[in-house]
């Protein structure tokens, strides 16, 4: 089993949508909630979030989000409950 570690960040689009910048891969935990705050900086929204499972299965379990700034999307947030 592995964890991935991921923060995406979001700029606001002219008609004030939530646009999706490339999300950014962390080393560890500590790692990713840094990333999301310096993001935070430049960014209209920011989540960092890890998720674990088997690449070999294709098995993950829910995302977990360590840290979020701004208006979040909410599809994003619902892949966490």
């Amino acid at each position: 089993m592995v964890t991935y570690y991921v923060v995406q960040s979001f700029q606001r689009g002219k008609k004030g949508m939530l646009i999706p910048d490339q999300p950014k891969q962390a080393r560890d935990e500590s790692h990713c909630g840094l990333m999301a705050e310096r993001l935070a900086l430049t960014s209209a929204s920011v989540v960092a979030f890890s998720r674990s499972g088997c690449p070999d299965t294709g098995d993950w379990g829910d995302a977990k989000i360590i840290s979020q700034f701004g208006e979040v999307p909410s599809e994003l947030l619902e892949m966490t409950a």
